[in-house]
């Protein structure tokens, strides 16, 4: 059985380099940040570790908004100047100033609220293009930015790459941000974690249905991808779950016979903050599953659930509100980095 081609799917360049021991590990480069309650983590995937982790050469940003509440409007605060600090940069990087014309783009369907995200963003940002188009007088600080949500192939029977690169030939664009739903590896991760990355996007890759991707090598202009992974497969939650079983029982075994022999089902834990038990005591808990390493796990869950059609995606039950405090928070640090007259 050929276990390797079966992964937990993230679109997390953060995930996919984490704890991972590569080849030529010279060629990622991880810095993290803090701002405030947010952490910023910047990953750099040069070209050789990116063929080595088929991911796209460029930068990667992380804003992890997990240790905040997303709907205090304090927090939200914090996020959007995190979100703008940071699509600041990577537009710098790419050579984005105050006089390129941009396009945003809000893929996903608006119909399902997991991946409404890029829809409900466009509904919320500043578009101006009209304005300049017209020959009307523009306050200074105001950049030319068009907007589009081009919906899904599956209701327009057209590849949104397609959409893109033929609105691309008759307006003038220097470049493009496009705002997307995502998956990710953990479950924690879910709605608590924002992506902002140089090298583009493949819309539909947060429910596993990648279409033609956005990119720079596609469209000949600067793509900046903002993603949100709102959903989790079946697959995934199986394996965290088993992960954070371990995790639970080393903790109770460690702290004695009689915390071990009480499960408090209200007690709350940070699993990244507890360790995994040593390889006898998860085989003696697993058997011959747990002699697995750990991508070999997920593969074989995959390979019982999915052939049954039982690898499910899933959506946590606050979706609705996550969702429109997300859109609106993304919204507000997309206009920001683009217009300099707006304020917080």
């Amino acid at each position: 059985m050929d276990l390797q081609k079966y992964n937990v799917r993230t679109d997390l360049a953060f995930e996919a380099v984490d704890g991972r021991v590569l080849q030529n590990q010279n060629e990622v480069i991880n810095e993290d940040f803090d701002y405030h309650n947010v952490r910023i983590k910047k990953t750099v995937i040069n070209q050789k570790a990116a063929e080595e982790l088929n991911r796209k050469q460029g930068c990667y940003y992380l804003i992890d908004i997990s240790e905040v509440d997303i709907h205090d409007t304090d927090s939200l605060r914090i996020i959007e100047d995190a979100i703008t600090k940071t699509l600041k940069e990577v537009l710098s990087i790419e050579g984005v100033n105050p006089n390129s014309k941009g396009l945003l783009v809000g893929l996903g369907n608006h119909n399902v609220t997991p991946d409404s995200l890029g829809p409900m963003v466009i509904e919320n940002v500043i578009v101006t293009r009209h304005i300049f188009e017209l020959g009307e007088e523009v306050s200074e600080g105001i950049s030319n930015v068009a907007a589009v949500a081009p919906g899904v192939m599956g209701n327009t029977g057209i590849e949104t790459s397609d959409i893109i690169q033929s609105i691309l030939e008759k307006i003038d664009v220097d470049f493009v941000i496009a705002i997307d739903a995502l998956a990710a590896s953990q479950i924690s991760r879910v709605n608590k974690t924002i992506q902002i990355t140089n090298t583009g996007i493949s819309p539909g890759s947060g429910v596993g249905n990648k279409r033609k991707e956005l990119s720079k090598e596609v469209l000949n202009i600067p793509v900046i991808a903002i993603g949100v992974p709102t959903v989790v497969d079946a697959v995934t939650i199986t394996a965290n779950t088993i992960d954070y079983l371990l995790r639970y029982f080393d903790k109770k075994v460690k702290e004695g016979p009689s915390s071990s022999d009480r499960l408090v089902l209200s007690e709350k834990i940070d699993f990244e903050e507890t360790s995994l038990p040593n390889q006898e005591y998860t085989e003696h808990f697993l058997g011959e599953f747990g002699k697995l390493p750990d991508n070999q796990k997920a593969s074989l869950i995959n390979t019982v659930l999915t052939p049954n059609g039982l690898n499910m995606m899933v959506t946590p039950k606050e979706i609705d509100v996550d969702i429109a405090d997300l859109a609106d928070v993304i919204s507000s640090g997309i206009d920001r980095s683009l217009h300099s007259i707006v304020q917080p």
